[in-house]
């Protein structure tokens, strides 16, 4: 695996792997990479031959100063898991590689309404933007997104749609635990009790999708015996609990069409959030979590 921290050198490597006639796969991460990040790379061999990850913590993409400051950092293990998985290009730049004046940015309004662009004011114009830049760098043929970050992954789906960007974008299952917790980085800041009852996030999607199955499709209804899981699992607080439409990740009354059912919950101070998308073709509810 060859390790670069310059956009050109991005781009000398890569020019070679286009003229051989390779598809490139990407996957750009902030590194303290797990499974949930290795799946994605398996996920992007299968549209591609070559495949390229980033590793950069995008500091305009936090809304509070100390979450950037404490994103855990451990460059010689991501870089020997990537090695593992099969990446044989990591970018890895710092501030002054990828932002110089930082004058211009990309933003997507409607998709960053609700859900986690509610409570976090700015976050996302920062994710469009470095995947803007990074799309711009590698100019990978698909790019691979986790389900477990849906409005993230949707949103860049859009964005990449409605800008003519010449990548395709895939949505990856969210990979779990064998409990059923959703991996993710902040998983490790769970104290045992915490995590355990965390469980109830995945639970109530399970209760969800149960509902869903018995002919059950008031968002109301769903929400609300979700709500009860998490509630008797003693959170510290409910950010939100939402059904929105697959199309433009708006509230949704009733389901009727592809639709994502979303949580996002604090245990101690940490926040998790999990989702299931709702897939209605065919008539019956394809239930994807």
């Amino acid at each position: 695996m060859e390790i670069v921290r310059a956009i050109g050198d991005v781009r000398s490597h890569l020019a070679g792997v286009r003229k051989a006639g390779l598809r490139i796969g990407f996957v750009p991460t902030m590194g303290f990479l797990h499974a949930g990040h290795l799946s994605l790379v398996e996920e992007s061999k299968k549209y591609s031959e070559i495949q390229v990850m980033s590793i950069f913590v995008n500091r305009i993409q936090f809304n509070d100063p100390k979450d950037f400051e404490n994103y855990p950092v451990d460059l010689e293990r991501d870089f020997a898991l990537a090695c593992d998985a099969g990446v044989e290009l990591m970018f890895v730049p710092d501030e002054r590689e990828m932002y110089r004046d930082r004058l211009a940015y990309v933003d997507v309004d409607v998709l960053t309404d609700n859900l986690c662009g509610a409570r976090r004011p700015g976050h996302f114009r920062g994710v469009f933007t470095v995947v803007s830049k990074l799309f711009n760098i590698v100019q990978p043929d698909v790019s691979v997104f986790g389900q477990k970050d849906i409005q993230q992954a949707v949103s860049i789906e859009k964005m990449v749609g409605d800008l003519d960007f010449p990548v395709r974008i895939i949505i990856a299952p969210t990979v779990r635990e064998d409990d059923g917790l959703a991996m993710s980085s902040r998983n490790a800041r769970l104290s045992p009790d915490e995590r355990n009852r965390a469980l109830a996030i995945s639970r109530s999607l399970r209760k969800a999708e149960e509902l869903l199955r018995s002919g059950e499709r008031g968002s109301e209804a769903i929400t609300t015996a979700m709500r009860k899981i998490i509630e008797d699992s003693n959170p510290t607080s409910i950010d939100y609990i939402s059904v929105v439409r697959y199309a433009d990740l708006q509230f949704a009354d009733v389901i009727r069409e592809k639709s994502v059912i979303a949580a996002a919950v604090f245990y101690g101070a940490t926040r998790l959030i999990d989702n299931m998308i709702v897939d209605m073709d065919g008539g019956g509810p394809r239930c994807l979590y």
